[in-house]
């Protein structure tokens, strides 16, 4: 698959088995040279091996680096040290940085590739379901700061992602569920069929058709809208809510999915009480996503959500871009005043 973007095409490798590829692929980027490894504590033992003798097969030169994982390393401290370590290795335009993780790996990463040197190639290698099916397509990368989720970023269309979801069948239920919220998102906003799906199967027994459909929706919105100021915005539902009370749990409370699980609920709430989803909508949701593990209240008083919402990255000229459900796989995008919103923001 390629997504052709104004910026650049990105080629994104979708199957089971294939980390493998991963120098073949750097070597067709770069003839010769050096790759940086950029992976995670937790990711570390599992692939870093495996990837960094591929690419020294390939006859290139690994360099890698291993970050604390957490969403609390996501800073422009950790963005330093890889810079650090880039200049250090004498790192050139010519050579490649290699993502290898979840989204924060990716985010981290993505964010490296546009800035240093003025921009270097990348390779997106996402190993958990939410990179998978999201974070690592598109170009969207950052890092956070104290007053907000994503602050400081970049679009960034990485050069080739390899998505291998056999990766997929050794993550743990928790981490593996985490994923599924962004999973749910997809079907709420522009697919009933993947959510019926859903509702009906264990989505283990079809997971590389399911991440093909998501990466797939989410290709077509990038193609249309690389720079979020229109279509790609639905992509947003259950975030502007999740993305708050990850800020009020200072990003330790909760994970990603958890977040956006309980965001998705509260914003399909918030269109029921705006008469623009139909009732019902929320139970139906918060009925799916319970299978996953999810708590679906929200964890902090909907006040310190509304004061986390306030820094939202997504906000101008005072009003607020809010992702809403017409229908299960039909959204849309609902311009709302903070004040407006304090309105409707009920426990």
């Amino acid at each position: 698959m390629e997504l052709v973007t104004k910026s650049k095409t990105s080629v994104i490798d979708i199957g089971e088995a294939i980390l493998d590829n991963a120098g073949h692929i750097c070597k067709s980027l770069i003839k010769s040279g050096k790759v940086a490894v950029i992976t995670d504590s937790n990711v570390a033992p599992l692939y870093a091996v495996r990837v960094c003798g591929s690419i020294k097969k390939a006859g290139l030169c690994p360099a890698l680096f291993i970050i604390p994982a957490g969403e609390e390393y996501k800073n422009l401290n950790t963005v330093s040290e890889i810079y650090n370590f880039l200049a250090e290795n004498l790192f050139t335009r010519s050579d490649l940085l290699l993502a290898l993780g979840g989204g924060v790996t990716g985010d981290i990463a993505g964010f490296v590739s546009a800035t240093y040197l003025r921009g270097i190639n990348s390779v997106q290698v996402p190993t958990t379901l939410v990179a998978q099916v999201d974070s690592s397509v598109g170009g969207k990368c950052g890092v956070d700061l104290p007053a907000g989720k994503n602050l400081i970023g970049a679009f960034n269309q990485p050069d080739y992602v390899i998505i291998d979801t056999s990766l997929l069948k050794t993550l743990p239920d928790n981490i593996f569920n985490d994923g599924m919220a962004e999973v749910v998102k997809y079907g709420c906003i522009f697919d009933k069929d993947l959510f019926e799906l859903l509702e009906a199967n264990n989505p283990r027994d079809f997971i590389t058709e399911i991440v093909k459909t998501c990466v797939g929706h989410k290709a077509d919105v990038v193609k249309k809208d690389e720079r979020d100021t229109g279509e790609r915005m639905k992509l947003n539902f259950g975030h502007t809510v999740g993305h708050a009370i990850e800020k009020a749990g200072n990003y330790t409370s909760h994970t990603h999915g958890q977040a956006v699980a309980a965001g998705m609920v509260y914003e399909a709430r918030i269109g029921e009480i705006l008469g623009i989803t139909p009732k019902g909508t929320s139970e139906r949701i918060t009925a799916l996503i319970k299978r996953f593990g999810f708590e679906t209240r929200l964890p902090c008083p909907a006040g310190e959500v509304l004061d986390a919402i306030k820094a939202d990255k997504k906000i101008l000229d005072g009003r607020l871009n809010l992702i809403l459900l017409r229908d299960i796989g039909a959204s849309v995008i609902h311009p709302i005043t903070l004040r407006e919103l304090k309105s409707v923001m009920v426990v």
